[in-house]
Order: structure tokens, then C-alpha cells, then sequence
């Protein structure tokens, strides 16, 4: 992950409204404030710009995917913003960049993979790499026609248990978590997409009490060693830390799963687990462990499946 400056020396100046402002003008003047502070991104967004052009037209309640190129005779760039817009768009940049809350907080929404999710600080916002290989069909040919009970295991804020109920409309699937107030939003996810008969949401440390057994098994566990951990910028500290902090090298919980998800699978199962920037930590954790590496937007070393069969196999050998 990368880091940012922790504080800002000053507090934000506010700009002052301005005379024939447009949308497309706020957005440029607030991308500019963002990259004056030095926040950090990775919460839906990747720079300035884009984060820039969230917040405006979220706070003016456009559309998210409205045109903003300048040259573009219908875009949104050219539309007048009023004072009184001036001003709710200031103050939302103001409180940004002074809170280091992630965008997603401030706005109780984030998406993934064009579909929206509601977030707050009770959860982690939604960013997981597993989310567009359930899109792309990127693990289909690992699964069959009797994959039919899948667990989203650490599923915070429920958003890779409702993509899943929407990828493979013909399985039910389980969302579970540690924490009360991460099912809490999660629930509020699932009920927002109408996936009540196909989704339950059940606390659970690990697997211990959802024993299966499972066909399909996604986790974007907690995963971050502990030096990362510390240098960490104030965005992703704002976040639950137990839904990121995994043990001097990321793989506390991972050591837990490993050993005991083959007894919680059915015989052609998988898992697909993402471990972010962990794999070398992953490698020296599980050697010999065979594993697919999955392609992703990050890279092919962010996420790998792996099936029960070599599960068993590698822990019979330890």
C-alpha cells in the first residue's frame, strides 16, 4: 500500500465562491487541494482527479458516471455551480482532507465492480481484488454444476457475498465475520440488492461456526504484516483494524484457515484467497503449497486459488 503524510501543518483554506464557476471548476480546484495535502488514496479511487470528481458530483447529486471531459459539448464540466454549491463542495473537501477518513466514509457509498454498496466505519471499504474475478468468470472453470453452497468468510461489509449472489444465480451463499458491526452494515447490503432468501449473514471466528461443508470458499482476510501496519496512512488507519492487521508477517489468519478448511469443504471444493502485497510472506509461510495464481488488475500475485485436494496433500506432509 502506498503512504501519505499523516497530518497537514495547516487547515485547509476553504476557496472562495467564484463568479461563472462550473462543475468541471470545482472539480479541478478540489483535485488540486487534495494533491496540496498529500492524502491518500486506494478507497475506490487512485488519484486526485478521480477523487476530485467523486465528491463534487456526489455532493451536487450527479451521477457518478457523468461526462466531465471539458471539450465535451454535453458534459457535466460546463454546468454551472451556484455559491451555495460552491460552499457544500468546499466543505466536504475541507472535512476530507482534515478527518483522513476515506472518500467512502463521507459518502456512506462505494462501488465495486459498477455495483453500489453502502459503508461506514464499521466496516472496511470495499476494494477487494476477488470482485472482478467473480466478474470476469476468471474462477468459473474451477467450479461445476455442483458448486451450489458458498462462504464469503470475512465478508465485512457483505459486498463480495452479494457479487457472488449475482454472479452464480443457482448457489446460496454465506457471509460471515468476526465482527457484529460489520454483519450490521453487511446487512444492510444485502437487504439493499434484495438477496435476503439467497444470503445469510452468520458471526464467526474463522470457520468455527461455519463448518460447512462449502463448494466455494472466498476470503479477503485480514492480511497486513505488522511493519505495514505501522507506516500505514491515516485513510487506511481509519479503518477497522481488524479487518486488516494479520501478525508480524500477514499470515495469522491465514496459518488458521489453511489448517482448517479441508474439513470444512466438500471434495471438489476451492478456495480463493487474496493476500495483496503478502506473497512473499505467503511463499515462506506454505512452501511447496501448490497454487493457481490469478490475474488481476494488481497483478498475478495478489490473489491464488487452491483446491481441498492440494490442501490436504501439503498439510500431510508438514
Amino acid at each position: 500500500m502506498s503512504t501519505a503524510p499523516q497530518d497537514t501543518p495547516h487547515a485547509p483554506q476553504p476557496l472562495p465562491p467564484l463568479q461563472g464557476a462550473t462543475v468541471g471548476a470545482l472539480v479541478t480546484a478540489g483535485a488540486a487541494q487534495l494533491r496540496a495535502a498529500g492524502v491518500a488514496f486506494g478507497h475506490g479511487t487512485l488519484n486526485a482527479g478521480d477523487e476530485a470528481a467523486w465528491l463534487v458530483l456526489w455532493r451536487l447529486g450527479l451521477p457518478l458516471d457523468s461526462e466531465l471531459t471539458p471539450d465535451a459539448p454535453d458534459s457535466v464540466a460546463h454546468q454551472p455551480a451556484s455559491p451555495a454549491q460552491q460552499a457544500q463542495v468546499a466543505t466536504l473537501f475541507e472535512e476530507r482532507i482534515r478527518s483522513r477518513k476515506p472518500a467512502a466514509y463521507l459518502t456512506r457509498e462505494a462501488w465495486l465492480q459498477g455495483v453500489p454498496f453502502y459503508v461506514d466505519e464499521r466496516a472496511i471499504v470495499p476494494r477487494s481484488l476477488i470482485a472482478e474475478l467473480l466478474a470476469d468468470g476468471s474462477i468459473d472453470d474451477f467450479l461445476s454444476d455442483q458448486t451450489h453452497q458458498v462462504l464469503d468468510l470475512c465478508t465485512g461489509n457483505g459486498s463480495l457475498a452479494v457479487l457472488a449472489a449475482l454472479a452464480y444465480p443457482d448457489v446460496q451463499v454465506t457471509g460471515a465475520d468476526l465482527s457484529p458491526d460489520a454483519l450490521a452494515v453487511a446487512r444492510i447490503n444485502v437487504d439493499r440488492h434484495g438477496l435476503q432468501d439467497r444470503i445469510t449473514l452468520v458471526e464467526s471466528d474463522g470457520l468455527g461456526a461455519v463448518p460447512g461443508p462449502w463448494d466455494l470458499i472466498l476470503c479477503n482476510p485480514p492480511y497486513v504484516n505488522s511493519a505495514s501496519m505501522a507506516a500505514l496512512p491515516a485513510e487506511y488507519r481509519a479503518e477497522p483494524e481488524l479487518a486488516l492487521a494479520g501478525g508480524a508477517d500477514g499470515m495469522d489468519f491465514i496459518h488458521q484457515l489453511l489448517q482448517q478448511a479441508p474439513a470444512c469443504m466438500h471434495p471438489h471444493a476451492v478456495l480463493v484467497l487474496e493476500i495483496g502485497n503478502e506473497a512473499d510472506h505467503f511463499d515462506a509461510a506454505f512452501p511447496g503449497l501448490p497454487v493457481f495464481w490469478l490475474d488481476t488488475s494488481a497483478g498475478d500475485d495478489q490473489v491464488l486459488l487452491v483446491t481441498r485436494e492440494a490442501l490436504i496433500r501439503f498439510l500431510s506432509a508438514e
